[in-house]
């Protein structure tokens, strides 16, 4: 098997020494093609997985069967934590957005390697409360804030790798309103609106940021 490199990006920017040798070594890999899925909401899982390269959608189903998109990430991220130390079943499905290579350490090898190395612990602790934070935040924007703002900051989170520069996000219109829980009209009929105002440019390949700062301006309308 080829060297493995983790990226030095997201929560693996941050992560302890021992953790990145954890998922250098002891780690199996998975490689997904572009729309597999690696696991659905509902499946058991015992596994911690972390994001060497590719982009994975996380997703669940309401009751009436509507798909909800929540997430996006990228390399370096980690997920899986809450399968890990209490496994059971999985509470999204995940599928990989474009080709992606993961690294996946099961409950048992973990719990073996903390008892070894408890820096691990802080490491798993570090991640839950962050995954913890940002649940909150999502719940309480899908909950306060009008659509608009909504779709502004999934936007600029979306395409935070970005930075000042031209930002390109390749989502429909239809999954952007799966990720903000709206309709493809509603999202549709505001993405018109800041395309007239030189906000943003729009095509059925996806949405091009133009003036990032605007954007924020419209995210910002409305704080929580």
């Amino acid at each position: 098997m080829d060297t493995i490199t983790l990226p030095k990006t997201g929560f693996l920017a941050h992560a302890s020494k021992d953790l990145s040798d954890l998922m250098a070594s002891v780690a199996t890999e998975v490689r997904l093609a572009e729309g597999e899925v690696l696991f659905e909401q509902g499946e058991d899982g015992d596994t911690l997985y972390a994001i060497i390269s590719g982009a994975l959608e996380f997703s669940v189903l309401s009751r009436e069967g509507r798909k909800l998109s929540l997430d996006v990430m990228r390399p370096g991220a980690l997920f899986g934590e809450i399968a890990l130390f209490d496994p059971g079943t999985r509470t999204a499905t995940v599928t990989a957005l474009e080709p992606a290579r993961l690294r996946g350490v099961r409950n048992a090898d973990m719990l073996r390697a903390i008892r070894e190395a408890p820096d691990l612990g802080i490491d798993m602790i570090q991640l839950a409360g962050e995954r913890m934070r940002w649940m909150s935040s999502q719940l309480n924007e899908q909950v306060f804030l009008p659509m608009p703002a909504r779709l502004a900051r999934k936007i600029l989170y979306l395409t935070i790798d970005g930075s000042k520069q031209l930002s390109t996000l390749t989502l429909s219109q239809s999954e952007l309103a799966e990720f903000v829980g709206a309709t493809r009209e509603a999202v549709s009929k505001t993405l018109a609106l800041w395309k007239r105002a030189g906000v943003i440019e729009a095509t059925r390949g996806g949405v091009v940021v133009l003036d990032r700062d605007a954007l924020q301006v419209m995210a910002d309308l409305h704080q929580i």
